[in-house]
């Protein structure tokens, strides 16, 4: 059945008018001039094709329809009320869900993210491997981190981890030169489903494998691994990203800042 428009914003304004019985005091609450609350009981009554409130010599007084109307409209603004609040509860500060593009969860997501868990025991955090750009419009996520090109879906925006991202080949010293692939794994004498992967088994000194410097750099910085010829530029790069509303949420920012700084 398809719901008519309701004008909520006039029932607000004639439910504080009522409460008070004077257009003033209800402009007082509301943070708007009295005549623009008269304005919205007369285009209430216009649109009911009720009147709501007599002037009588005492004041406004209520007419039998507006008694009658008022018990039902505050059990609906308290079952807004409610709804509101059971949205905000599955949304809630201490549950978060992250998406992680698969190959950077051990080597970029969890170094940053564990102190972090650490410092909020009461935190939940479901993190959902991304093989692919992640679609917010199917995946119920707070935020993701991606790797590939600048998203650009129509409302999802994008923090680059790296502006000047590169592709760097690493090996553990004295490994041999043996290459070690991720993706499809072309030319590959060993090839695995992720960088992630790769990077381990380089590590493991089973070959030399190209990867985003961004991912290898905590490897590199703890001389598991060393740089082998020039790094590469590279277009693609890690972005956190997410719907335009999600990033003025208080728990996004926070794990923005503690991921990403």
């Amino acid at each position: 059945m398809k719901r008519s428009l309701l004008p909520l914003n006039a029932l607000r304004v004639f439910d504080a008018a009522a409460r008070s019985l004077s257009f003033t005091r209800a402009a007082d609450e509301l943070a708007v001039t009295p005549a623009a609350v008269g304005q919205q009981i007369r285009a209430l009554e216009e649109t009911l094709g009720v009147i709501l409130f007599r002037r009588t010599a005492r004041g406004l007084e209520l007419t039998p329809e507006a008694i009658r109307a008022l018990p039902h409209l505050r059990a609906g603004f308290s079952a807004f009320e409610e709804t509101v609040a059971a949205l905000r509860e599955g949304q809630g500060a201490t549950r978060l869900s992250l998406g992680c593009a698969r190959g950077a969860i051990r080597h970029w997501l969890m170094p940053r993210l564990s102190p972090w868990l650490l410092d909020h025991p009461e935190t939940t955090v479901q993190i959902l491997p991304l093989d692919a750009p992640v679609d917010f419009s199917q995946a119920n996520l707070d935020l993701a981190l991606s790797y590939g090109p600048a998203p650009d879906a129509e409302g999802v925006f994008g923090r680059k981890l790296a502006e000047d991202e590169e592709l760097v080949t690493v090996a553990a010293p004295g490994a041999p030169s043996r290459p070690i692939g991720w993706r499809n794994g072309e030319g590959a004498s060993l090839a695995l489903p992720d960088a992630g992967q790769a990077l381990d088994w380089a590590i493991a000194g089973l070959g030399e494998v190209r990867v985003p410097r961004t991912l290898a750099a905590a490897a590199l910085a703890a001389r598991q691994v060393e740089e082998r010829g020039a790094p590469v530029p590279s277009d693609d790069g890690y972005w956190l990203c997410a719907p335009a509303p999600q990033w003025k949420s208080a728990k996004v920012k926070a794990l923005v800042e503690a991921l990403a700084g």
